[in-house]
């Protein structure tokens, strides 16, 4: 069976093929594009059901008046046996009214995709590198690390959803500074393991947490390093706290659903000579040079600032305020030029790459973007397309107050605690409640609250009724039915309606890579069924069960059932489950 096009798309089909045949009758100039036509629905509900800018996107390229060409349009769709009616508004917005059966077939459609409805081939097997989390290895995940993995795992749901191939990559930061204070502690927790008294000093990580990791070292090498310089166990205790450490982020990011498919090492990256790699890359394109960094601006340089000659990236040749060097003074690789080579890696296996960081990164993000920008282009016609998602932290709140989480204190709060305490869906859910950079507070009280004011519950208490509803029909031996959905009266087919949007939310989600859309979506078409629902208490014949009208029934269970499929799939695309029962 051939599967059916979804209402937008069906439409959006047919509004090309009407401009197709003005290109053809000379109306509209051959070499016409339609990449900036929309579909969308109207503002306001009472001008009609779909509305689209054809004629006030393509009037003006075409050296016509929009209404002109609204009309032309508008007589076209007009003679659509699916369209009641097509009017023209304002400067030449057009909207369009459907008959009835263009929702009842929407809501075949739905009922015939099931879990594929709003499954797009718009990615067209494209491949999206992730990259997501990447927190220090230094100790287990605390909130602050929550909402960006949360986004960046949504995130790649919804894209893989809408067509593309996704590698969701974690970039392990182990070749900085904070390693080498890790491995201190360690050694320090390694010696207390033998049965030494130990007095941790400001500056390294003070948290309970690598208790065991110096457990497993004094197993694995008695008191052979209790008493030995640094430099005979630095590197080994390094090597060892961070797998540690890795093991246990992974084990907190599992209690969110979320695991990755790759796990990229900074220090590996520098000791296979990539990084070397690169810079000869960008030399060879002219992209690295050796200058003098400029001095600091806006304040006069430090007493013992020299200007001194480095490795400089022309950054400025794409956007950036100034050149940016790759190396310190002293050789070692800049964080910059280490990230650089990390992304043009990256570059080599993905045909778009989207990275989620913290706001506090806001200030590298026009240097690294015109790095990839420099990488992906020097050799073809356009650089890959490359995103950065700045996500704001979280602020915990408890009793009114928030929580301190620092890892040096010791004192943080954990992912998996905040789990443990309210659930996966719950967290998961709230995270994606606001846009990504809009600070956000994590209340516990209003997060397990049982309102419309909490979204969690909202969308979930309505996925919870429709699958009630239809167990309470199923022991009253009615089955969902489409056989008189034409029983189904203007209530019914303004939620059909919202719920026809979902193909179209995914794919404009996908676009701007924004998952929270689909969250917001999701509260609207979960108002829309409680409303609907609500119309019951007052009005028994508009219930879903109408036990003295069989047919009325079947047909509104199958609207409900429909619903169901459609918050079920929204909520998968999230990786939240869809509840039956609370």
């Amino acid at each position: 069976m051939t599967e059916p096009k979804t209402l937008y798309a069906a439409h959006a089909a047919l509004i090309e093929t009407v401009l197709t045949e003005l290109v053809a009758e000379g109306t509209l100039p051959a070499a016409t594009s339609f990449a900036n036509v929309t579909l969308e629905p109207p503002r306001d509900a009472s001008h009609g059901d779909l509305a689209t800018n054809a004629a006030m996107v393509l009037a003006k390229p075409a050296g016509l008046n929009p209404r002109s060409l609204a009309e032309a349009i508008t007589a076209r769709l007009a003679a659509h046996p699916g369209i009641t009616s097509a009017a023209i508004a304002g400067p030449g917005f057009i909207n369009l009214r459907l008959a009835p059966k263009a929702w009842l077939d929407e809501l075949a459609a739905i009922a015939q995709l099931g879990n594929d409805y709003g499954r797009s081939g718009m990615g067209e097997g494209r491949m999206v590198n992730v990259e997501y989390v990447s927190a220090n290895p230094t100790g287990p995940m605390h909130m602050g690390h929550c909402r960006g993995a949360v986004v960046g795992d949504a995130l790649a749901g919804l894209l893989e959803f809408a067509g593309h191939r996704v590698t969701k990559e974690y970039y392990v930061n182990d070749a900085g500074a904070q390693v080498d204070v890790l491995a201190r502690s360690v050694h320090l927790r390694y010696r207390e393991a033998l049965g030494q008294e130990i007095t941790i000093p400001e500056g390294l990580y003070p948290g309970e947490y690598l208790k065991p990791v110096g457990e497993a070292l004094a197993a694995e090498f008695g008191d052979t390093y209790a008493a030995a310089p640094e430099g005979d166990w630095l590197l080994a205790f390094r090597a060892r706290a961070v797998a540690a450490m890795m093991d246990m982020i992974r084990e907190d990011l599992a209690t969110l659903g979320i695991k990755h498919d790759l796990f990229s090492s900074e220090a590996e990256l520098q000791a296979s000579g990539k990084v070397d790699a690169a810079e000869a890359w960008l030399r060879e394109h002219d992209l690295v040079y050796d200058g003098v960094l400029e001095a600091p601006k806006g304040k006069a340089p430090p007493e013992d600032w020299e200007p001194v000659q480095l490795p400089l990236f022309r950054s400025t040749k794409f956007g950036d305020d100034q050149d940016r060097p790759i190396k310190k003074s002293n050789g070692a690789w800049t964080y910059f030029g280490a990230d650089l080579a990390y992304h043009f890696q990256k570059a080599q296996a993905a045909d778009a790459l989207v990275d989620i960081w913290g706001a506090d990164h806001a200030g590298t993000v026009k240097r690294i973007k015109a790095a990839v920008a420099a990488l992906t282009s020097a050799d073809a016609a356009a650089p890959k397309p490359f995103e950065v998602k700045l996500v704001q932290m979280v602020q915990l709140m408890k009793g009114g107050q928030p929580f301190k989480m620092s890892k040096r204190a010791g004192n943080f709060v954990t992912l998996a605690d905040v789990v443990d305490m309210v659930g996966k869906d719950v967290v998961r859910f709230t995270m994606l409640t606001r846009k990504p950079d809009a600070q956000m507070d994590f209340d516990f009280d209003k997060v397990v609250e049982a309102s419309k004011d909490n979204p969690v519950f909202y969308v979930q208490y309505a996925h919870a009724r429709i699958r009630s509803t239809l167990r309470k029909a199923a022991d009253m031996g009615i089955t969902p039915s489409d056989a008189a959905l034409d029983r189904l009266g203007a209530e019914e087919l303004a939620l059909i309606a919202r719920a026809a949007q979902f193909p179209r939310e995914i794919e404009a989600a996908a676009r701007a890579r924004e998952p929270h859309r689909i969250a917001f979506y999701l509260y609207d078409l979960a108002g829309d069924l409680h409303s609907y629902w609500n119309l019951g208490n007052d009005r028994p014949e508009k219930r879903f069960i109408v036990e003295q009208d069989a047919s009325l029934t079947a047909a509104r269970l199958f609207l409900a059932s429909a619903i169901g499929q459609v918050i079920r799939n929204g909520l998968g695309v999230l990786g939240v489950e869809a509840v039956e029962s609370m």
